[in-house]
């Protein structure tokens, strides 16, 4: 895999943005292979100094681990062991469609036992340091609070705690019943090959020119940081989802939007979401607090659109007090 600078001296330190665009110093980017041979991209901060465990942080649709650089620093900062991962098939982990701009997915099941084996190994690599670092936490955003959400259901990772952000329970739109959500992609899938894109740009239909922007954040200079880094590394650059994507999306949240899935999620869960959303459901997401065992709720308003962990300052600020105090508080009931 091409290595890129990680020297924070080519951008001027009096830019706030400099930090989000560079890869730290002390952070180390490689692969896992998964048993098929694919290669899964990774970044890891290594055991801080006083560790409080071992933290993967898991992005959406789309995504790639530079845009929440920021904010696995952060983690850093506060004692955490700190991994994140592309999925299969997007950021730097290759593509899976008949194009590099189409998102393109089999079957989420896929991502899920690309997951299963990457949580082993983690597990045993943390677990090989001296000392260990073996409380471990999961924490998704969007698509990947919809595949941790599953993979903890399906007994597939056995976190400690589980965070998700702006989790992908539901399409945002008409508040259909799950199932009608996946009959109608059904239909559409089926209308052609399923790898065809599914519209031409953005992250939603009908979208805007220049839109994509207040979809996903009110910080312009946090969203430029994604444009920035499409540009220094051509390869994370990726489009639409393919119509299989979205039709295995509203499969696998029709899987975890039942009673009996949901009901197998006994772990400590804290939702950070807003009611603002224009990608996910924030009706199914307060379903699912409702259902969850063990769950609690953070909902934003008009003040923060899906990247929650983007946003501007106060309300990132607010979210990370609270993901950090639901953290100290598992941690605290663990120490008893």
């Amino acid at each position: 895999m091409t290595q890129f600078s990680s020297d924070l001296s080519r951008l001027s330190s009096a830019d706030p943005a400099a930090a989000r665009r560079a890869i730290p110093g002390h952070a180390r980017e490689s692969v896992w292979k998964a048993p098929d041979g694919h290669e899964i991209r990774r970044i890891d901060w290594r055991r801080p100094a006083e560790s409080r465990g071992s933290l993967l942080f898991l992005g959406g649709r789309g995504d790639a681990y530079e845009k929440y650089l920021e904010t696995l620093e952060y983690w850093f900062g506060q004692g955490w062991q700190v991994t994140a991962i592309d999925w299969r098939g997007q950021g730097g982990s290759g593509r899976l469609g008949d194009d590099d701009a189409t998102g393109h997915i089999g079957d989420f099941t896929h991502w899920i036992d690309d997951l299963r084996g990457f949580w082993r190994d983690w597990k045993a690599e943390s677990g090989a340091n001296r000392p260990p670092c073996g409380k471990h936490v999961l924490i998704g955003h969007s698509m990947g609070g919809q595949l941790a959400l599953r993979a903890v259901a399906e007994r597939a990772v056995d976190p400690r705690a589980l965070v998700l952000v702006a989790p992908m329970l539901g399409f945002a739109g008409p508040p259909l019943a799950p199932w009608m959500w996946h009959g109608a992609a059904r239909i559409m899938a089926a209308l052609g090959p399923v790898s065809r894109p599914a519209w031409k740009m953005g992250e939603k239909p009908g979208q805007a020119a220049g839109a994509r922007q207040g979809i996903l954040t009110h910080d312009v200079s946090r969203y430029e940081d994604e444009l920035f880094w499409r540009e220094e590394r051509p390869q994370l650059r990726l489009g639409a989802p393919s119509w299989g994507w979205v039709e295995r999306a509203a499969e696998s949240m029709r899987r975890t939007a039942r009673a009996d899935m949901l009901a197998r999620v006994t772990l400590p869960v804290l939702i950070v979401s807003t009611s603002a959303d224009r990608l996910v459901s924030a009706r199914a997401i307060r379903r699912a607090v409702r259902l969850l065992p063990d769950a609690r709720l953070l909902e934003f308003g008009a003040e923060a659109a899906h990247e929650i962990l983007r946003e501007g300052d106060e309300v990132r600020g607010r979210a990370l007090a609270r993901i950090d105090a639901f953290l100290a508080e598992q941690l605290a009931v663990e120490g008893r």
